[in-house]
């Protein structure tokens, strides 16, 4: 049976996107079958959405939007991001790596708290080394 494609990025600002595996980290925290649609989005769109869905009147950095129990979105402001980074201590491709962590775990059907804490932990950890060694025999 030939492999489906599961996941869609797509990029509707001028910007570039850093190099990140989106699929190998989707895959393993929600599994090859979830399809998932990743869109970067200017601030507009981001805080239009923002507004129609969660009633702020802002932009943020991420939206996750579970549309059935195998199947969901996730949106980025990657100006907000970039903006963000430095209040995390993180640099802006550590930080959206881990808000595209963060926004799959939504997904997965977590809240906010202690054990959605530990599970990013987990991940940012496991994938920063691993994004790491790949770069490095590259």
């Amino acid at each position: 049976m030939p492999k489906v494609e599961s996941t869609t990025i797509i990029n509707s600002t001028k910007g570039k996107l850093p190099r990140l595996p989106f699929v190998y980290i989707k895959n393993a925290i929600l599994g090859e079958r979830y399809e998932l649609g990743v869109n970067f989005l200017s601030s507009q769109k981001q805080k239009k959405l923002n507004q129609t869905y969660r009633g702020i009147d802002k932009t943020t950095n991420i939206l996750s939007f579970p549309l059935t129990q195998t199947s969901g979105d996730i949106t980025f402001d990657l100006v907000k991001v970039r903006k963000d980074a430095p209040l995390f201590n993180m640099t802006y491709g550590k930080f959206l790596q881990y808000l595209f962590i963060h926004g799959l775990l939504h997904l997965k059907g977590l809240d906010h708290g202690g054990i959605m804490e530990k599970q990013e932990k987990k991940f940012l950890k496991m994938f920063s080394a691993k994004h790491t060694v790949a770069r490095k025999i590259k």
